[in-house]
This record gives structure tokens, C-alpha cells and sequence, in this order.
């Protein structure tokens, strides 16, 4: 007889799960209640970031009497790495490092390597990513390579230093971030990709020169509309620019065509230049949702489950692996989860009031990563 799970306590609706008694081992195929799998984790390793952006960490809320989670509350690596081979045993191959800023976590390498060793259930070696705001990528590039990270994902919102400065808030210039871009591809950590987010009446006039920049770079742009993720930063419908209007914009700069998804779940709708000048994405999550394609769970810094970006609550794995529960269990508790998971929140904006965002606060963006 296999063990039961201890009942998890489900955030959202205040009830905890029930036991589950002679739980299926894991098939590697997971369906939510909307029949959709589960193929991506995206991990936060720190709440911390050095940036202060103001669509996610503004910094008349995130000031210097701001209180971080303590170390002790993170899950460690030996942790991250427990978790993670049970997803990937229910269906993911793609692990993707986030936090805030991913690289201020303390000897983060030592975690990569151990992903690295994870296997999908055919044996073969997972997509391990990390999403950067680029600070220190420069100086890190190499180091996350040999450890056996794949690819990066930069965040980069203005090639403009004036404007970059301003939208980081803590006026860090833009030319060191464009300098670990260059260094990642050096090192090999590619392809590359840079997300710009886009905010109406702030960069939105940086569109075109961005585009213009890493055209023939190997660089894949994206363009994402700015999102009501949280509930700190002041998000109002008319500062969203939506995708339509930056793919009109990048069109009479440069003729483009339409590119394929490469796989079910992927947010970007992707363009390429006619000139086979590379490729640009717009990821429109608030002006044409993505939610019935979603494959993506969010495990937080201490240990809490998310099943979407705009969740109100998560579940708390951490009190399983400090508990002493055993690996069937933490895995039936995955899979109880997600078996329930029917989160759309971004096809169901709509119904809502222009600017309320949702109703109950959410989960911040620097908790959980993008």
C-alpha cells in the first residue's frame, strides 16, 4: 500500500487537500482539469533583485525597509533539485530560473549542475534557462555555461540609457547589460532571447530601435504588453500598447511574415524579418490570452506552487519536503495539484472592471518570476 499524502493547504480556498491513499506512479503525462499538461517549471531563487522597475518592483514599496524573505526560508538547492525530478518525472522538460534577479542567489552554478543531471523519463537531458535583468551576466556568462545552463533570457526595456536608467529606478546603465548579452553569446548560451516589456507613454518610442539593434544579431526580440501581475505597480489598461499595434510598428520599419509555433504552450507569437534578418515575438497576455495553451507551473522562492501567474495563493510544498514526507508523497501532491489546476485568468479579464485587475491580490512578479 503506497503512503498517503499530508494534506496540503490549498491558499486560494482556505481548505486543505484531502489524503491520498495508493498513488499511480507518475506517467509523464499530467493533464490539468483542462486537459492541459504540465511541460514547464519555472523556479524563483531569490525574492531579491537590484533592479527597481517599476512594473514589478517599484520602489516606493520595495524600499530600503523592505523586508526579504531570510535565507533559512528559501528552499536549498539539494531541495530545488528534489522538486524538480519529480516534475520533469510527471512531464516537464523545460526548467526555467527565475526569481527576482536569479543571479544574486549565492553559488547558483552548484544548482545548475545539479538540474543538469536530471534526465525526462526517455533519458534525455532537460532545457535548463535562466531569465536575467543582465546586470551581472557578464562577468557570470562562462561560469553558468560550464555548469550547464543552455540558454538566457534578458530583460531589457530601452537601448536609450536615459530611459533605461529611469525604468530600473536605481540607475544602472544600459550598456553593462548589453555587454553580458554579448558575452553570453560568446560563451554560448544561446539563442538568446530579450524581453522587452512595453509600457504606453514610457519606452514605448524605443520599439523600432530595439528591433533595429538586434536584427542579424542572433538576438530573438519579444515584446510583451505590460501586465497586471501583483498588486504594487499601479497597473492601468491605457499604459498597455497592445501587440497588434508594436507588429504594425516594426512592419513599416521592416517587412515581416509569420512564423509557426515551435511547440503547444509557447506565449510568443513569432515574426520573422523577410530579409532573413532573424526574428522578433509579441507575447500578448493581456490583449489576446494564451491561457488554454498554458503548460507552465511556478515554484516560488520558499517553496510555494503556483498554477498561474496571476494566482492569489500557492501551495506550500516546503512543509512536505521539511516534513519528512517521502517521494511518492511530494509526487501524488504534484499531481493532486495539478489535476485541479483550472486557471485562466487572462481570458477571463475581460469580464472584469476595466482597472480593478481581478479582485483579490495577487501574487507579486519578483516572487515568482515572469
Amino acid at each position: 500500500m503506497g503512503e498517503s499524502v499530508i494534506p496540503l493547504q490549498d491558499l486560494r480556498r482556505g481548505k486543505p487537500l484531502p489524503p491520498m491513499l495508493n498513488a499511480a506512479p507518475p506517467t509523464g503525462h499530467l493533464a490539468d482539469a483542462l486537459g492541459r499538461p504540465l511541460r514547464d517549471l519555472r523556479i524563483s531563487v531569490t525574492d531579491r533583485c537590484n533592479f527597481r522597475c517599476s512594473y514589478c518592483m517599484p520602489k516606493e514599496v520595495f524600499d530600503k525597509t523592505h523586508a526579504f524573505l531570510p535565507h533559512s526560508a528559501l528552499l536549498s538547492f539539494e531541495e530545488i533539485t528534489r522538486c524538480a525530478r519529480l516534475f520533469v518525472a510527471h512531464g516537464v522538460h523545460k526548467l526555467r530560473l527565475t526569481g527576482g534577479e536569479p543571479l544574486l542567489r549565492k553559488n547558483l552554478e552548484t544548482l545548475i549542475a545539479l538540474l543538469a543531471e536530471l534526465r525526462t523519463p526517455s533519458g534525455h537531458a532537460l532545457d535548463i534557462t535562466l531569465t536575467t535583468n543582465g546586470s551581472v551576466l557578464a562577468r557570470k556568462a562562462q561560469a553558468l555555461k560550464d555548469a550547464g545552463l543552455k540558454r538566457v533570457t534578458v530583460s531589457l526595456d530601452a537601448l536609450d540609457d536615459g530611459i533605461f536608467r529611469r525604468m530600473n529606478d536605481v540607475d544602472f546603465p544600459v550598456a553593462d547589460v548589453l555587454r553580458g548579452i554579448e558575452e553570453a553569446q560568446r560563451v554560448g548560451l544561446a539563442p538568446i532571447k530579450v524581453n522587452m516589456v512595453v509600457k504606453r507613454g514610457t519606452n514605448d518610442q524605443e520599439i523600432v530601435p530595439m528591433a533595429r539593434h538586434f536584427r542579424h544579431s542572433g538576438v530573438v526580440l519579444r515584446f510583451i504588453e505590460y501586465m497586471d501581475v501583483g498588486a504594487t505597480n499601479g497597473w492601468r489598461m491605457d499604459e498597455v500598447l497592445p501587440s497588434a499595434q508594436v507588429v504594425q510598428q516594426l512592419s513599416q520599419a521592416h517587412a515581416l511574415e509569420p512564423i509557426e509555433a515551435n511547440e503547444l504552450g509557447e506565449t510568443a507569437a513569432r515574426w520573422r524579418y523577410a530579409d532573413g534578418g532573424g526574428e522578433v515575438g509579441v507575447i500578448s497576455s493581456v490583449t489576446q490570452a494564451f491561457c488554454r495553451d498554458c503548460n507552465r507551473a511556478r515554484l516560488s522562492t520558499e517553496g510555494r506552487l503556483y498554477l498561474c501567474l496571476f494566482a492569489t495563493g500557492g501551495h506550500d510544498l516546503r512543509a512536505l519536503l521539511r516534513g519528512g514526507a517521502g517521494d511518492e508523497q511530494l509526487s501524488a501532491a504534484i499531481a493532486a495539484i495539478w489535476g485541479e489546476r483550472d486557471d485562466r485568468y487572462s481570458e477571463l479579464r475581460g469580464a472584469m472592471s476595466p482597472d480593478a485587475g481581478g479582485g483579490a491580490k495577487r501574487v507579486e512578479m519578483h516572487y515568482i518570476g515572469g
